[in-house]
């Protein structure tokens, strides 16, 4: 990847590209999901010991799904914050059905 990408819809096209694979694309969702409710039940429960797996959530499902199905670097490594948000965006866009499950 050799392009910088100067704001979030320049990158979202590329993001979505990196995940054709619909098991990576699951993955993705599953960790989203997992991370969701991990984060309420450590807020609500105040038991904040659980926020320490929020990343092993998100980025394990992740890239599992890269490493295995996608056969892919994670943009994650490049662009974190894009990365990080691609990430909420494809589950908002999953969860509405824009994106194919």
């Amino acid at each position: 990847m050799t392009q910088k990408y100067q704001s979030f819809a320049d990158f979202y096209p590329y993001y979505l590209s990196e995940h054709q694979n619909s098991a990576c694309r699951r993955l993705h969702f599953v960790g989203s999901t997992l991370i969701i409710f991990t984060l309420f039940y450590a807020l609500f429960t105040g038991q904040l010991v659980y926020l320490w797996l929020l990343p092993i959530l998100g980025y394990g499902f992740a890239w599992v799904g890269h490493f295995f199905f996608e056969h892919n670097k994670p943009a994650t490594f490049t662009y974190p914050f894009y990365s990080f948000l691609g990430d909420w965006v494809m589950y908002k866009d999953i969860l509405t059905g824009k994106i194919k499950f």
